[in-house]
């Protein structure tokens, strides 16, 4: 029974010397009790976990020995032996531990004899002189000095001798580092003896007891000189920028407590350490000892890193506690922190910024410290308005958003002590007045949301003064963080912020609280907000409030969750969601889950049976809302006890779950799903292992009294029948034609059976094995998912069978596996790419199985080696491998040889890359690092290297040519030829192949013969087909080489790659222990080299990449010295080639650098990161030099393959924040190089700006480009790039005086728009503070003066610039002052490029004003009415005194904007725009503009379209507010809409007719408050004529919507007068305009149609036999538009159409439209719920919801009235038909209809029989319109099972035999041609013919459930059943067998 096994720990076993074993020995009693004796036995163990037992024994022995005053000399001995056990055992052995712990209870008695033992043999390890045992002694230093008494003693005892070992070890050390510099792995291994070497240093002077008092401080003492030395040792340490900086650090340290320990006096030191600190120190008066040891730190200049490291140890090191260094303390803290903030400005690498973070947050705990018992004048220092914490503050706001997760954390600490230690300088003071906490939290909370330093910062506040002051200032604070939480990086901020505030606020309202009101509270704060959203939000918002925020609530309030409960149980009837909402239902589910995971629920039955239903929970199961459905599946699964008693309610409903969400498309889903049931299946696991012990239990001690619950062995029976029905539901998931999400969640769910139900081992129990339910049909059904075209399934499968006990998936028939066989080798060398990934999959599957064939072992004869029992899998696995390699080789050796000779023949017919594919899938699954055929391995590994060379250089002369993509030997004209022969010649001597030395001409709709390749040109004129394989012909493409080339490249670079990474290299030639010679590397190198720099196919060298990558990463990790080199060698070679810019070079030049890139990028990314990163600095200075513009022009090459190479190590993740100090200089470069006059460089620099953009602002984060989220304060911008401030003002200034020049010339500044763009992503922050040395205002003139630029962009982009660098309560005066700037009307000299820049700047700014929080500001109003007497002042721009029609269009825009801002009273007064007139200016525009006088344009007039539409806003608006203010009388509006519809211009009535289409449809959906206004009435008319005269398609789709929004009984009485069309020929047009015109015009026609057949139907029944003919047309028209070539936008419309007739149409108890109408249309329906796109699938559920929602169906099924899934939706339509048809009493002339549907008679079996035996015409790249959704299978079992279920409840029988004899016959022909042509079949034709093979499967399927409703139709269940077994039937028939149905409903 039952607990699986801990893993055992593993201690490596102690050992002594021979001489230490024989005195032992010599020792050890007969009896076997003293001392000797017990370390005797245990050094003879060799399992160290054993001798633990021992050591542990040895104190209390000691303890029973006589003390008689002498130490035995048995005892001496047996403790010298201890001491050298202890000094050998290594630092991180348990054993060492464990024996210091046991010595430390010596008794007294032992004692001094135990530490002379200790100290005699630590002497003899520091006497060593060999380098390599250095760090062995160091580390024993340093374990006698952790917690253990007697080592402690002997170093103290030899602290001389330790001293100067330390001292002597960190010089031979760093002496040896310098002679290893280049190798990698010896230089790390040395840095870290270093570090621990002054570790040990630190923790010595700190511990030990010999350094008190001050005998040893006499300049003689050797422990002085020692300490003096080491100090030197430190300082020079600290300021070696070759050492890493970890050693930099710990430097520091040492030398600030060596200064505390040696320096006398005390109280002198704070000031020396000033002194040095500030580079003040007066050598003179120092002591002679502390200048020869410091002499770099007194007299030299001190670098910044060590500056910052003598900082850390200042705080560090030093006592600040209770100030007890007095004043002199204070004034070194403040000292301390002003270094500090001098070194910010200087830092940018990022490790040091990390460093100067923690540095910093360190200081300010430190001034914390001294604060609590601190003089007045440093509270005044540090309080909160001194200018140190201002400087603090800032850098907390420059650095919260840093990319370091690390540093922002620092930042927080910082701002939480900053809180603290203003607390104390302001002690009895009410925090929550005073004035430093309030201004902070009032500027906290102006800052917008997205900022994540607002979080953290608010959650230290509340901390620290509570939560009361902030809901104070804005008590929606809870609905403002929860409406963040749709942002996912913001998440973990938001939800933690409300976890602090939610706890704070119960904390002082319970404090508060004399009745439990307090509780009604918390709940209208925090949770009525919270669900809200949980109801309403949008999908993001609710996933992570339920993920991140729900858990942290319920945690904190559990008494919450009923009040919860109770408000969405009330809701959940009324808001059941849909697709796209959860409503109440889905927030209910999500909230009972959340409570069960975390506890908050005490069992499932509880929950059921006090909370929510099981029909609720059944419901949200299928709900249309994937999210809801997760949610009550995690309801099911999550249980925070992992042994909780599963259910059977439980397992039934997750068996109902697995019936109808296997197939769901949403990755995210799928894994959700799976993961959840992992979940189930564990707890089942679990709670059935307590199951067994309890029947264990009973069945020992049987109970008197029967136990109420139910018995264990019944449990466990539910669950393995359970399980067995789940593995059987899933199994049948996997039927022909299944889609690609069902198959993947079934082999992913068994998978995770496989998992967590393992086979039974020793004495633990499985309540389940799939083993056992699996059986030869099953295995069958799991194999055959080896030929999906999703790689995904195929790694299932094989992993699900590898699971699988080996019994069950062996081979017995000899001849099937010889045939798997075959079709794994044919497949390898199809020209389908994933065939090659099958075959790879199905040999590894064999492999593993030891199922070859014996014809091939026969054909390979291996070395035979004996194994033993262990070894024999392996060594099973390896021989198969090695003879399916060697295979493999064979016939590439084969193709390889046969495509050096036709490269054309070989692409046609076997390509070669699907062999190799499978040999890399044979490598990775064999442990190449235990091989046990190492000798035979060899000739394969080098036979594999050789083919590998031979197949690349077959195919790279396609590859490195300079039209890769298009390379053919043939084309159609001499034109194209003769651009051919260039091409050739070019690769001419790279070239083997004959067919590259001459063009081809071919004529057009002509081929060539193989044959006739070598003949000269004008004899070409025979046909171009080349033979496949069997001898059929085929034709050969451009693609099909190229694929063939690129994909051989790929598998050989993968190849090469894997072998490196997994093969074992020899050490030395003559080495047996490894397979790749350091040549063999070496030639691997040279070959990639080769590729990445000449290859120009960007798929062939990236995968180079790939390949490429793997060997660096070996290379820097290699022991061998010159491998370890090789990478920095093939650096400065192409560095060196890229320089030079020879004509000669092959380097790609275009292409952006081809592989030039890649190929540093790999280089570069293998260097160990925690190194200097010297190959990064250097190639990065060698780059910016190469990017620089140059005054030479012919060398810009150069430029450009460095322009490209940064723009590829800029993306580079892998280099993280590495790069981060070259941003700068990138940054010039671009911008710089955007000025160049040559084009290719100009390229270059702008795509490596853009990557600059993404690397600096981060990943777009949001859908508007310029939103702040992704943008930077100019102060956190300019602090990260300082040197970027003067450069890009520099660069603007010079570009303004450009703009400004007479000429206006841009030609020598085009970088304007690079840097517009920089500069826009920039905005102040309310926390930048007042320092000027990084201010945003020098910018602004200069941008402004960009506004004025002839280029139409670039004054838009000035605009946009602009914006950030106003602060919004300056933007009303900036407004103003730009206004005062444009020219009045009697001017007479002005450029429009300049109105126009400062329009654009002037509606820019008015927009953001008007879309900031300020809106609510009580100044609002009044400076935006200045606003607008500015602008009336301007008012001649918006008119036709000016003759440009663009700057008017943006003059009226502002006008437009001011009218939306200012068109409402303020505070009872009247509007603004009223009282200034402005209605009546605006009006005046209008009566004056073309609108009503008429256009005297053409369209060639420029900024036409723009005026246009301006013009027609403004207009629009001033009649709304004409008629919202005149009501009934309309006589005062400046145009009408009727002008305005018939203007000439599209573009004034496609304005229009929008505005219309929204107040229509307001109006129809019932959301407008009044109604239409009166203007709108009785339009019908006037949109009748429109339509019929519209010739604008936009136009005319918006006239249809607007009719379509409007009740028919409106307007279609009048179309007979008004448009000459009785309402029967109007219908009649509209349903030819819906087939005929193109998609979004067609679905609104249909929407528009089917309402006036509706309105037909409903008010004239008696004219119904009259429009039989239009009826039957528009159910055609719902039939086409429903077919799935037809665009989503059209069959959205019909699922639309079809939801909103089918009270009329599909469910009406009495049908209006005949059978075969009515049954097209249900069709429609079974069609768009099987449709690919998601958002039809819902659409078209909806309908089925309608359905089951009428009187006469919503008794027949449980789910009426409810948001189902489309997967649950088909099988209820289908009921539903079903249903009507007995009540419509149709069942004898539907069912024929039906049974067709289930034969599925359109398909053209004949055609499909045929397809089987012939070669189908294959184009690459060409796919034809595919369903992945749509399972063919599941409509014809729904179907057949609800036939089933109709015939047997009816018991309807057809009046004669002769009722279906069409029917019966066919369906009989069909199954017989069916088992003719399964049995002509090939016997593997599953994977070789897969397509045809599972499209006849599905009609056998189809053919059998017609053949079985037949004859149970006719009586003849008995006969068909026999005949359905007949001998005809093939052996795949029996997996076509109809499964057990579920019921749906």
């Amino acid at each position: 029974m039952g607990v699986k096994k801990k893993k055992e720990m593993q201690v490596a076993a102690l050992t002594i010397c021979h001489q230490d074993l024989e005195s032992l020995r010599s020792f050890a009693d007969v009896e076997g009790k003293n001392l000797a004796s017990l370390l005797l036995h245990c050094v003879q163990l060799t399992d160290g976990v054993s001798q633990i037992c021992y050591i542990k024994q040895i104190a209390p022995l000691l303890e029973k020995e006589d003390k008689n005053g002498m130490c035995d000399p048995i005892i001496r001995s047996c403790l010298d032996i201890l001491a050298g056990i202890y000094l050998s055992l290594s630092l991180k052995n348990p054993l060492k531990k464990v024996l210091a712990s046991s010595l430390n209870g010596l008794p007294e008695f032992f004692l001094t004899e135990a530490i002379h033992s200790f100290t005699c043999r630590l002497q003899e390890e520091l006497n060593t002189t060999d380098l390599c045992s250095y760090r062995k002694v160091i580390d024993n230093i340093s374990s006698c000095l952790e917690n253990f008494n007697l080592g402690r003693a002997s170093v103290n005892n030899l602290l001389e001798n330790v001293l100067h070992f330390l001292q002597k070890s960190l010089i031979e050390i760093l002496e040896e580092n310098r002679k290893l510099t280049g190798n990698h792995i010896a230089q790390t291994q040395l840095m870290n003896d270093l570090l621990v070497g002054i570790r040990v240093s630190v923790t010595l002077v700190q511990k030990v007891q010999g350094f008190q008092g001050n005998l040893w401080k006499a300049s003689s003492s050797p422990i002085w000189q020692s300490m003096c030395g080491l100090l030197s040792i430190f300082t020079k340490f600290l300021s070696d920028d070759d050492l890493l900086q970890t050693i930099q650090s710990t430097s520091g340290l040492a030398v600030i407590l060596f200064i505390k320990i040696m320096f006398d006096p005390p109280e002198k030191i704070p000031g020396l350490i000033s002194s040095l600190l500030l580079r003040s120190v007066d050598c003179v008066s120092i002591p002679e000892w502390f200048m020869s040891s410091c002499r770099n730190l007194c007299c030299a200049e001190i670098p910044e890193s060590a500056l910052l490291f003598l900082c850390q140890g200042t705080l560090a090191m030093l006592d600040w506690q209770n100030g007890s260094m007095g004043p002199c303390g204070e004034a070194l803290l403040l000292d301390t922190v002003h270094v500090l903030f001098s070194l910010s400005s200087w830092i940018k690498e990022s490790t040091l910024e990390m460093f100067l973070s923690r540095i910093l947050a360190s200081w300010t705990s430190s001034a914390i410290c001294v604060l609590e018992s601190s003089s007045p004048s440093l509270k005044n220092s540090l309080n909160g308005n001194s200018s140190i914490v201002e400087r603090l503050l800032e850098y907390v706001y420059t650095h919260w958003e840093h990319p370091l997760d690390a540093l922002r954390h620092q930042t927080k600490i910082i701002f939480k002590n900053l809180l603290q230690m203003h607390r104390l300088t302001i002690e009895g003071a009410d925090l929550v007045t005073d004035p430093f906490f309030w201004g902070l939290t009032v500027s906290l909370l102006q800052l917008e949301w997205h900022v994540k330093g607002k979080y953290t910062c608010l959650g230290c506040l509340v901390e620290c003064t509570g939560i009361e002051h902030i809901l104070t200032v804005d008590k929606t604070i809870p609905s403002q963080i929860l409406e963040v939480m749709g942002e996912q990086s913001l998440v973990p901020y938001a939800s933690d912020l409300l976890e602090t505030m939610f706890k704070n606020h119960k904390t002082h309202l319970k404090s508060q609280a004399v009745d439990s009101t307090w509780i009604d509270q918390l709940h209208e704060t925090w949770i009525s907000p919270l669900l809200f959203i949980l109801c309403e939000g949008n999908l993001d918002q609710k996933s992570n409030v339920i993920d991140h925020y729900l858990p942290k609530l319920l945690n904190c309030s559990p008494e919450s969750l009923s009040y919860m409960v109770k408000i969405l149980q009330t809701s959940a009837d009324a808001k059941t969601g849909s697709c796209n909402s959860r409503g109440a239902l889905g927030a209910l589910m999500a909230c009972l889950r959340t409570a069960r995971a975390h506890g908050h629920l005490q069992s499932a039955t509880d929950t059921w049976g006090s909370l929510v239903s099981s029909a609720r929970i059944k419901q949200g199961l299928v709900h249309q809302h994937c999210q809801v459905r997760i949610d009550t599946l995690g309801l099911l699964c999550e249980s925070n006890r992992s042994t909780e008693i599963v259910s059977t309610e439980e397992m039934q409903l997750i068996q109902f779950f697995i019936t109808y969400n296997l197939n769901n498309q949403s990755p995210g889903v799928r894994q959700q799903i799976c993961s959840l049931l992992k979940k189930l299946f564990c707890r089942i696991q679990e709670s059935s292992q307590v199951l067994y012990k309890l029947e264990q239990s009973m069945s020992k001690h049987e109970p008197e009294n029967e136990s109420p619950k139910q018995h264990p062995s019944v449990s466990l029976q539910q669950y393995k029948n359970f399980m067995s029905s789940i593995c059987s539901s899933l199994f049948e998931a996997l039927f022909p034609g299944s889609s690609y999400p069902t198959r993947f969640s079934a082999l992913t769910i068994l998978g995770s059976i496989a998992e967590v139900f393992p086979v039974q081992e020793g004495g633990i129990q499985t309540v389940y094995q799939l083993s056992h339910d699996i059986d030869a049909g099953r295995f069958q059904a799991v194999m055959e998912c080896f030929t999906s075209t999703f790689e995904d399934v195929k790694i299932l499968a094989f992993a699900l069978l590898m699971k699988l006990t080996k019994t069950v998936v062996q081979f017995q028939d000899s001849e099937k596996l010889q045939g798997l066989f075959q079709a794994a080798l044919e497949l390898s060398t199809s020209t389908k790419p994933h065939d090659c990934v099958t075959a790879s999959y199905l040999l590894n599957f064999l492999i593993w199985q030891d199922a070859l064939p014996s014809s091939l072992s026969a054909n390979l004869q291996t070395q035979q080696v004996a194994y033993g029992d262990g070894d024999k899998l392996a060594s099973v696995v390896e021989r198969n491998t090695l003879m399916v390699i060697k295979c493999l080789l064979e016939n590439l050796e084969e193709e390889i040889s046969q495509a050096e000779n036709s490269l054309l023949q070989a692409a046609a017919s076997c390509p070669m890359y699907g062999r190799v594919h499978c040999v890399t899938g044979a490598l990775q699954k064999l442990p190449l690092n235990s091989l046990q055929l190492v000798s035979e391995w060899r000739p394969v590994v080098e036979k594999l290297l050789l083919l590998s060379y031979r197949l690349s250089a077959v195919v790279s002369p396609v590859i490195q040519s300079s039209s890769p993509e298009g390379l053919i030997p043939m084309d159609t004209d001499s034109e194209s030829a003769s651009r051919l022969q260039m091409i050739l010649n070019e690769i001419q001597p790279r070239d083997t192949n004959d067919y590259f030395s001459q063009v081809k001409i071919v004529k057009e709709h002509d081929s060539f013969d193989l044959e006739d390749l070598n003949a000269s040109m004008p004899d070409i004129d025979t046909p171009v087909e080349i033979k496949g394989k069997e001898g059929k012909t085929c034709d050969v493409t451009a693609q099909m080489v190229l694929v063939c080339c690129w994909r051989s490249m790929k598998e050989v670079a993968l190849l090469l790659g894997t072998l490196c990474q997994l093969l074992p290299m020899q050490s030395v030639p003559e080495s047996s222990d490894g397979l790749l010679t350091v040549e063999q590397v070496r030639d691997i190198g040279d070959y990639f080299k080769q590729h990445l720099l000449q290859s120009r196919h960007r798929g062939a060298f990236e995968l180079a990449y790939t390949g490429f990558v793997k060997l660096t990463e070996i290379l820097s990790r290699c022991p061998n010295v010159s491998l370890q080199k090789l990478p920095e060698q093939w650096l400065w070679n192409v560095l060196e080639e890229i320089k030079c810019s020879d004509p000669s070079s092959k380097l790609c030049a275009t292409r952006r650098s081809a592989g030039i890139p890649f190929y540093i990028q790999a280089l570069l990314a293998s260097e160990p990161k925690k190194g200097k990163m010297d190959l990064l600095k250097i190639t990065m200075k060698e780059l910016m030099s190469l990017a620089r513009p140059t005054e030479d022009s012919q060398s810009t090459v150069p430029q450009v393959h460095a322009l490209n190479i940064l723009r590829a190590l800029y993306r580079d993740t892998r280099l993280r924040e590495n790069i981060i100090p070259y941003v700068t200089d990138g940054a010039k470069a671009a911008i710089l190089g955007f000025t160049s006059p040559v084009w290719a460089v100009r390229n270059s620099s702008t795509l490596l700006f853009s990557t600059l953009i993404t690397r600096i602002f981060g990943v777009k984060r949001g859908s508007d480009e310029l939103s702040k989220k992704n943008r930077l304060t100019g102060r956190e911008f300019f602090s990260r790039f300082p040197e970027l401030y003067p450069f890009l003002l520099k660069q603007l200034e010079a570009v303004a005086n450009t703009v400004d020049s007479d000429t206006g010339e841009l030609n020598r500044h085009p970088s304007m728009f690079l840097l517009l763009l920089v500069l826009g992503r920039l905005y102040p922050s309310p926390m930048d503070g007042t320092s000027s040395a990084l201010s945003m205002a020098p910018f602004v003139p200069f941008i402004i003066r960009c506004g004025g630029s002839p280029v139409y962009r670039s004054r838009e982009m000035a605009a946009r610039a602009l914006v950030p660098f106003v602060m919004v309560d300056q933007i009303p005066n900036t407004i103003q002052t730009l206004l005062a700037r444009l020219p009045n009307c009697t001017d007479h000299c002005f450029r429009q490029n300049h109105i126009h820049g400062t329009l654009l700047q002037v509606f820019h700014l008015l927009q953001a004003y008007s879309d900031s929080k300020h809106r609510t500001n009580s100044d609002f109003q009044q400076e935006l009415t200045d606003v607008t007497v500015c602008t009336k002042a301007k008012l001649w721009l918006a008119k036709r005194q000016n003759p440009c029609l663009v700057t008017r269009a943006v003059y009226i825009d502002i006008l437009f904007l001011l009218t939306c801002c200012l068109d409402k009273p303020a505070k009872g007064n009247q509007p603004v725009l009223e009282s200034l007139g402005f209605w009546e200016e605006i009006s005046g525009i209008i009566t004056g503009s073309e609108l009503i006088t008429g256009f005297p344009y053409t369209f060639t007039v420029p900024g036409l379209p723009q005026y246009l539409q301006s013009l027609t806003k403004l207009a629009i608006a001033a009649v709304w507010a004409v008629t919202a203010k005149a009501g009934e009388q309309t006589r005062n509006v400046p145009i009408s809409f009727s002008q305005l519809l018939e203007s000439t211009f599209s573009e004034v009535r496609l304005l229009t007719l929008e505005a219309l289409l929204e107040r229509f449809s307001a109006a129809a959906s019932g959301l407008a408050e009044k109604g239409l206004p009166p203007l709108l009435h009785n339009m019908g008319e006037k949109f009748l004529m429109l339509a019929m005269k519209e010739k604008q398609p936009e136009c005319f789709c918006k006239i249809l919507k607007i009719l379509h929004c409007m009740d028919p009984r409106e307007w279609l009485p009048q179309t007979e007068y008004c448009v000459h069309l009785t309402p029967k020929e109007f219908l009649i047009w509209t349903m030819d305009i819906a087939s005929t015109e193109r998609s979004e015009i067609r679905s609104v026609a249909l929407r528009l149609a089917s309402k006036v057949v509706a309105h037909h139907t409903q008010t004239r029944e008696e004219n119904r036999d009259s429009m039989a003919p239009e009826l039957k047309q528009w159910v055609q028209l719902v039939v086409l538009s429903c077919e799935d070539h037809l665009p989503p936008e059209s069959r959205l419309a019909a699922a639309e159409v079809l939801a909103s007739i089918t009270p009329y149409f599909l469910t009406n108890p009495h049908p209006i439209i005949g059978l075969q109408d009515t049954l097209a249309l249900w069709r429609c329906v079974f069609t768009l719920l099987q449709s690919e796109e998601q958002a039809i699938r819902d659409a078209a559920a909806e309908i089925v919801t309608t359905a089951l929602s009428q009187e006469n169906t919503s008794q027949s099924t449980e789910f009426a009235f409810c948001q189902v899934d489309a997967s649950i939706a088909l099988a209820l339509a289908m009921a539903v038909l079903c249903d009507l048809l007995q009540q419509w009493d149709q069942l004898a002339p539907g069912l024929p209809i039906l049974l067709r549907w289930l034969l599925g008679e359109n398909d053209d079996l004949v055609v499909c029989a045929e397809s089987t035996c012939q070669v189908e015409e294959d184009y690459l790249f060409e796919k034809a319109d595919v369903n992945l959704w749509a399972e063919t299978l599941v409509s014809v079992r729904y179907l057949y099972k609800h036939l089933s279920r109709l015939l047997s409840k009816s018991s309807w029988r057809p009046p004669g035999p002769e009722t279906l004899p069409d029917l019966r016959r066919t369906v009989s022909e069909q199954y017989h041609l069916l088992s003719q042509v399964f049995r002509e079949l090939p016997p593997t034709a599953e994977f070789l013919k897969t397509v045809e093979f599972t499209r006849l499967r599905i009609q056998k399927e189809r053919t059998l459930a017609c053949l079985r409703l037949l004859a149970f139709l006719e009586g003849k269940e008995g006969e068909d059943t026999q005949v359905l077994s007949a001998s005809d039937s093939p052996p795949e028939a029996s997996q076509l067998t109809l499964p057990r149905a579920e019921t749906a409903c």
